[in-house]
């Protein structure tokens, strides 16, 4: 959590293209996700640098009936105040806030969230709870910190490694979660030819 990083970046949204075309002519706003299995806490989600991996998600979810038309747009964002989880700092916030989660939790009686989805581990609710419980955590002391203007993650594994014995992996990415909407400096529609395979 710092902003000793750029904090200028792309990002590319997948969704659908009538979603797109609306952002992109100023006629609709980003909706943040609130899925209890978002890896990142609730926010509104991009892939870093990976136009293709935006558009490659949003054909995913035509497939499973979340939308119609694939579709991508980018998004110039500044990642302002980040919880960066590629910083050592940003992974030490999270480690603490996952054992003030489990006294908090277990006080309650409530069962803890489980990451599950096989061994990609896609749908990640003991992640999502521990980090929107960091983010309640610095709302809560008096003073309160300064709340995260983004999150920031490297998923390493999913989509099994790209040759036998491989420690790369087909879909890992960088993504990023935007918590302040104010952050997203500008939309951008993205080119074909940046659409498609080397």
């Amino acid at each position: 959590m710092h902003n000793l990083s750029a904090t200028f970046v792309l990002g590319y949204h997948g969704c659908d293209r009538r979603v797109g075309l609306a952002l992109l002519d100023g006629t609709a706003q980003f909706t943040a996700s609130q899925n209890v299995w978002d890896w990142l806490g609730s926010g509104i989600y991009f892939w870093e640098a990976n136009p293709l991996r935006g558009i490659e998600f949003a054909r995913e979810q035509k497939n499973r009936g979340k939308l119609s038309e694939p579709f991508v747009v980018g998004a110039v964002l500044d990642l302002g105040f980040c919880l960066d989880l590629t910083s050592s700092t940003g992974v030490a916030a999270v480690k603490t806030a996952y054992e003030v989660f489990v006294e908090a939790t277990s006080k309650t009686g409530k069962p803890m969230p489980r990451n599950r989805g096989g061994p990609d581990a896609l749908l990640r609710g003991l992640d999502c709870a521990v980090i929107n419980y960091l983010h309640h955590m610095r709302t809560s002391f008096q003073p309160p910190l300064q709340p995260f203007d983004s999150v920031k993650g490297v998923f390493l594994s999913e989509g099994g490694p790209i040759y036998e014995g491989s420690g790369f992996f087909n879909k890992t990415h960088i993504q990023i979660c935007m918590r302040k909407p104010s952050c997203i400096k500008g939309i951008f529609r993205v080119p074909e030819d940046h659409l498609s395979e080397l």
